[in-house]
């Protein structure tokens, strides 16, 4: 960005609807986790090709995708860009959590003087900033009138000929590509822990062991997005469960097969020991993909902040109980084996 005049009124920071290959590489980098909460542009009003008081205010978060998602969708487009501090949140989290609301709005037009840079009086907000704001107590408080626009911001340009969202425009989408991409900061806020444990379990297990954290913890952060929509059941953490106990199958027949296979004197007891085993998995895969799994609650529109929670209430101590059991079997059958 340059610090170039816009108008002959107050000077602003211009921006360009072009992504330059540093704007995509932070994508990249915010998409896999890296410096997570960095990825943010400075606040404050900046001039989108050359605008007149007469173009319109658009308006966003000071996440990075978010600003260059609206930007790069505004090719052509003479405008004002109004950035809100959100502390480096998209539009939609931060609007549930209060940071793209009705305050940092009203303040944010005082703070860049955009009375005196246009001559209208609309605001253009996303439509899933909608929770955080309170339209007429923003016009009460600021004179502007907030006015929505569509859910995605490359149909602006559509959207700016009539000022009128289409159904379509409307509607709110979290298609396999969507939840996808999400997948890899899913994982690598977990991946740590999970090679932690993976060596450990490695080191006093065995590598069946150690390969059922990895199952699980991958079914939990990339299988669920990926399947979400057709996992049976409404809730997240019992489709977590469902996917879970799938993950955790393989190694309870593999268990199981052993003891099958199990033959000589001590044919019964090493027969038991493997069928334990199996129950071990059964035990404790299901919880682990299920937690994960609810984590992810925060990350689509299928749910609610009072649903989330009734799910932490009800399923958290069920996934706590399995595990713990599941856990306590293990070092069970570990005790038994070395002294039998």
């Amino acid at each position: 960005m340059s610090d170039a005049c816009c108008c002959s009124r107050p000077q602003l920071p211009s921006t360009t609807s072009v992504l330059s290959f540093a704007d995509r590489w932070d994508h990249f980098l915010a998409r896999w986790g890296v410096r997570r909460y960095s990825h943010r542009v400075d606040p404050g009003l900046y001039a989108l090709g050359n605008p007149s008081p007469e173009s319109p205010v658009f308006v966003t978060a000071n996440y990075t995708l978010s600003f260059d998602a609206l930007r790069s969708s505004l090719a052509g487009v003479d405008g004002y860009i109004m950035v809100l501090d959100t502390r480096g949140i998209n539009v939609w989290c931060a609007a549930g959590k209060g940071t793209f609301g009705t305050e940092e709005l009203v303040r944010r037009t005082d703070a860049t003087s955009l009375h005196g840079v246009v001559s209208h009086k609309t605001l253009i907000l996303p439509q899933l900033g909608a929770t955080g704001v309170s339209a007429h107590e923003v016009r009460k408080r600021s004179g502007f009138r907030v006015e929505y626009g569509p859910v995605r911001a490359r149909d602006l340009p559509e959207y700016l000929r009539t000022h009128q969202a289409t159904p379509e425009m409307r509607r709110v989408r979290f298609g396999l590509a969507e939840r996808l991409t999400l997948a890899p900061i899913e994982l690598v806020g977990v991946f740590l822990p999970m090679l932690v444990a993976a060596v450990m379990l490695l080191a006093a297990f065995g590598p069946a062991a150690a390969g059922a954290v990895v199952a699980s913890v991958l079914a939990g952060t990339v299988l669920f997005p990926a399947l979400l929509p057709w996992i049976p059941t409404s809730h997240f953490s019992t489709k977590g469960l469902i996917l879970g106990a799938a993950a955790a199958l393989p190694f309870a027949v593999g268990a199981a097969g052993k003891a099958a296979a199990s033959s000589g004197p001590s044919a019964i007891p090493a027969a038991w020991w493997w069928v334990g085993r199996g129950v071990v998995y059964l035990l404790c895969m299901p919880p682990v993909t299920a937690y994960l799994a609810l984590n992810f609650t925060g990350a689509t529109t299928f749910t609610s902040r009072t649903g989330v929670r009734k799910e932490i209430y009800k399923y958290v101590p069920v996934m706590a109980w399995m595990l713990g059991v599941g856990i306590a079997l293990r070092i069970a059958l570990a005790v038994v084996k070395r002294y039998t």
